[in-house]
């Protein structure tokens, strides 16, 4: 089974955001920016095959998790949603040392 991976508008700001802060650091840094990007996608094949296997967000909502995205010393965290058996719907995204999703 494949599910279909959409972004809420958050979602994508999201990536946009931290895309911006990697830059915002070293403008010409644009290999990084452009790597962590690919890393985040690569992670999101996870979500199109088998988004059972990541962790759960809350106990008490158990089709809300959160998908690890592994970049550099640290790296991401996706806030998803199963929204049913063919759809898969990303609502935040954070790096792993920020406080929480915005």
């Amino acid at each position: 089974m494949t599910y279909a991976v959409r972004f809420t508008l958050e979602a994508a700001a999201d990536l946009d955001r931290l895309y911006d802060f990697i830059l915002q650091r070293d403008a010409t840094d644009f290999t990084l920016a452009e790597a962590a990007l690919q890393a985040i996608r690569n992670g999101f094949a996870t979500l199109r095959t088998s988004p059972f296997t990541c962790r759960k967000a809350r106990s008490d909502a158990p089709f809300l998790r959160e998908l690890i995205i592994p970049f550099g010393r640290s790296g991401y965290v996706a806030l998803f949603e199963i929204e049913d058996s063919e759809t898969v719907t990303v609502l935040a995204i954070r790096h792993q040392l920020e406080d929480d999703y915005h």
